[in-house]
């Protein structure tokens, strides 16, 4: 039964297809910008769903991020309890302690250094190529590409040794999982936060020419601050790409006609990029803002303390911001997307995620220009059960 407009609503949602957002979103978003949402906690507030609305909340500095006020939108596991207090977690901090964190990492994401790694990503999308090759086909396109390739990238950037992925990737996926219970989640984050705690150490013994280094050698945080910073940059710098090129490389063999027209055009990947961002939009779940003080927001008034869950899924497929938005278009201009957010936080590594897959998308059709997949597109596992949405395996042949 339908729900009408007053109703709180939970999250998370079912998705009909493994490409689109949740069907129910679209028949709220047409019904209104703002409609009443229980959070994981309890805690009744508003889910935002239109593309001005949600850009609106994300560039007002009325609406906070910090972990303090901030409800969880589905469950308890990254309640206050689990992560308040943390040093470095900018991404959970207002202005002016956001502030201090983003200039000083605002230098090592230049657009001219992103583009200066260019031949090194190259190098690394040629090498896991040739390791898919010389193993054979079928392969797991995740395990063997899509996962290894910003990896090995942020590694080298932050100065992480790559050897020890395995241990990184597999607390990344804990913290990340929407089922994993408060407790694995502090021992996955308590993990992550050691071992990364030794390599900071490390490095103002003996520092080196990589990004960790570099805010050591400022001087202007401690070694904690540096850690949670680094924690991160390093989940976010793999996790996000990792599932763009596997969930990009999926729905341009689900549109045949999309993939052709990339083939025939590599002109093409740079709207083509944009457009999967816009498309996709793999952070399915959020983000969250609340408000500060009581905020007049179309036509309603968010009371101070009342959180509103951003959802950039639908965000992106509004029909009034983007012409047939259910429809993936290489060709489309996708400009004003918001898979990278908006405002003070929008993300700080988005030049480098395209860089990625500018190059990986290419170099994986020219590579195998029979691409397809292995098993029945009803068999593919997708992740709905991550913050990061894309799909844990995906068996290609060629």
């Amino acid at each position: 039964m339908t729900k009408a407009l007053s109703d709180p609503v939970p999250l998370p949602l079912a998705r009909d297809t493994p490409f689109d957002p949740p069907s129910e979103l679209r028949l709220w978003r047409g019904e209104g910008p703002l409609r009443p949402m229980i959070f994981g906690d309890g805690h009744v507030g508003w889910l935002a769903t239109r593309h001005s609305t949600v850009r609106t909340v994300l560039a007002d500095p009325r609406f906070s991020t910090r972990i303090e006020v901030m409800h969880p939108p589905i469950g308890q596991r990254l309640s206050q309890q689990t992560l308040t207090k943390l040093p470095g977690f900018f991404l959970r901090e207002d202005p002016p302690v956001h502030t201090r964190f983003r200039r000083l990492l605002t230098g090592q994401f230049t657009v001219r250094r992103m583009r200066d790694l260019e031949p090194r990503i190259e190098k690394i999308a040629s090498d896991r190529l040739d390791a898919m090759e010389k193993a054979g086909s079928p392969a797991d396109l995740v395990e063997m590409f899509a996962l290894p390739i910003p990896s090995l990238v942020i590694c080298e950037l932050l100065g992480v040794p790559y050897a020890d992925h395995h241990r990184f990737q597999k607390d990344s996926a804990t913290l990340l999982n929407l089922d994993s219970s408060v407790e694995q989640v502090r021992e996955a984050l308590s993990d992550l936060m050691g071992y990364l705690r030794e390599l900071v150490a490390a490095k103002r013994r003996d520092p080196g020419d990589d990004l960790i280094s570099g805010l050591v050698a400022t001087g202007q945080l401690d070694d904690e601050e540096i850690t949670g910073a680094s924690v991160l940059l390093l989940v976010a710098g793999h996790e996000t790409t990792a599932n763009m090129l596997a969930l990009g490389t999926y729905a341009l063999l689900d549109n045949p006609e999309q993939l052709a027209a990339l083939r025939r055009d590599p002109s093409l990947v740079d709207s083509a990029v944009e457009e999967l961002l816009r498309y996709l939009t793999i952070v399915h779940i959020g983000p969250v803002r609340t408000a500060t003080e009581d905020v007049e927001l179309e036509g309603r008034v968010i009371k101070a303390g009342q959180a509103v869950t951003l959802s950039i899924s639908a965000a992106n497929r509004d029909p009034e911001r983007f012409e047939a938005p259910d429809d993936l278009d290489i060709t489309r201009q996708a400009t004003g997307h918001l898979a990278f957010g908006h405002g003070i936080h929008q993300c700080l590594g988005q030049q480098l995620a395209r860089i990625e897959m500018r190059i990986g998308y290419p170099a994986l059709l020219r590579r195998f220009p029979g691409l397809r997949l292995a098993i029945p597109p009803q068999e593919v596992e997708m992740r709905s059960n991550m913050a990061i949405y894309g799909v844990h395996r995906l068996p290609v042949a060629w």
